[in-house]
């Protein structure tokens, strides 16, 4: 099955990684769209249709529901599931689809590691999280810290964030596949910490996401 990664994760949640090889037609017969999501699937062209139907499907698979629960958004476009107390985020890109699932804010990035990033890091790291980089590994570190303020991002979910002045990484070393961080989200009065996990996949890939430990 594509759905190669379904994995629990503490304090409660679930993650799950699907590798998109089907084709649209495929998502299609299986998933029960609802109206308002085959209009947005309408504003989507190329390659990004089968992805956006992937992530649904993986979302569904990890649900254990034999109704699929329809994706509705929020007054700010967040994402939730219907008939669903838990928070979701999903993320998509190229071969591979992404989802968190679990009681509390939460998100979750899937990047493709490219040389490009380079030029980007003033945009989104600030002086301590870039005097932080590795040098020997500075464009994977650099992806983890991206995907961790995508993942924080989505976690927030209402917008009008600057990833530098907003969203706060606790600088680290890397030198594993494998490794976890803090963040905080300050804006104005709204303040919220969160524990950041990371891997680098095999196939050139960095999952990130977030939890929040604010009780």
């Amino acid at each position: 099955m594509p759905l190669f990664l379904q994995q629990h994760i503490e304090p409660q949640g679930e993650i799950g990684l699907w590798q998109i090889e089907e084709s649209e037609d495929w998502f299609l017969d299986r998933l029960v769209l609802h109206p308002t999501e085959y209009a947005q699937l309408d504003q989507i062209k190329g390659r990004k249709r089968t992805e956006w139907l992937a992530v649904r499907q993986l979302i569904h698979q990890m649900s254990g529901r034999e109704k699929r629960g329809i994706f509705i958004k929020d007054e700010f476009g967040k994402p939730r599931l219907e008939n669903s107390d838990w928070q979701i985020s999903i993320s998509h890109s190229r071969l591979l689809g992404a989802a968190i699932a679990a009681p509390m804010a939460v998100g979750i990035d899937i990047q493709k590691i490219v040389p490009k990033i380079e030029r980007l890091i003033p945009k989104f790291m600030n002086k301590a999280e870039q005097d932080s980089l590795s040098i020997q590994d500075r464009i994977v570190h650099a992806h983890i810290y991206w995907g961790a303020k995508e993942a924080l991002y989505k976690a927030y979910g209402r917008r009008e964030l600057d990833f530098c002045e907003h969203l706060l990484v606790e600088p680290f070393s890397f030198s594993n596949k494998t490794g976890q961080t803090t963040a905080t989200i300050i804006k104005g009065d709204f303040l919220e910490s969160h524990n950041i996990y990371y891997s680098i996949l095999e196939n050139g890939y960095v999952l990130v996401y977030c939890l929040s430990n604010n009780s």
